[in-house]
C-alpha cells in the first residue's frame, strides 16, 4: 500500500512538470527559475476566481433603457417602409432591416452597405449608406 501512494503523488507531479517546458521559451537565470514555477500556481488560481465571477453576474437582471423602450411615432417617409403605428426605436430598425432582407438591398461585395430603393432614398437622401450611419438617419424620422 505505501508504493501505490507514492505513485498516486508522482503522475500529479508529472503533468506539471510537462507543462513547465512548454513555458521555457528562452534560455533563463537560475534564480529565476524557481519564480517561473511558481507563477502557473498562481495563475492557476485566477481563472477559478473569474469563473466564480462570471457565475455571479447572471444574478442581476439586465433593464432595458427607457429612451430606446419609448414608443415613437415614425415620418410618412418612414411610414411607407415599416407602418403608420408607433414603437420603440429598436423595434424600428428591426423593421428596416426586414425590409432591406425581404427586397435584397444590402451590398453583395461590401456587407455593411445599403443600397437604397424609391422609399429609402427618401429617408437616406442617398443611393448608398452604411449600415452603421443608417440609424442615425432613420431617427431624423422619429417624433
Amino acid at each position: 500500500m505505501a508504493t501505490a501512494k507514492k505513485a498516486a503523488p508522482a503522475k500529479k507531479a508529472a503533468p506539471a512538470k510537462k507543462a513547465a517546458p512548454a513555458k521555457k521559451a528562452a534560455p533563463a537565470k537560475k534564480a529565476a527559475a524557481p519564480a517561473k514555477k511558481a507563477a502557473p500556481a498562481k495563475k492557476a488560481a485566477a481563472p477559478a476566481k473569474k469563473a466564480a465571477a462570471k457565475k455571479a453576474a447572471p444574478a442581476k437582471k439586465r433593464t432595458p433603457n427607457a429612451a430606446f423602450m419609448k414608443a415613437m411615432t415614425p415620418s410618412a417617409a418612414l411610414a411607407a417602409v415599416i407602418g403608420d403605428k408607433a414603437l420603440p426605436r429598436t423595434e424600428v430598425t428591426k423593421k428596416v432591416w426586414e425590409y432591406i432582407k425581404k427586397n435584397g438591398l444590402q451590398d453583395k461585395v461590401k456587407k455593411t452597405m445599403i443600397n437604397a430603393d424609391a422609399k429609402l432614398k427618401e429617408i437616406f437622401k442617398q443611393a448608398q449608406v452604411s449600415m452603421f450611419e443608417m440609424t442615425k438617419l432613420i431617427n431624423a424620422h422619429l417624433k
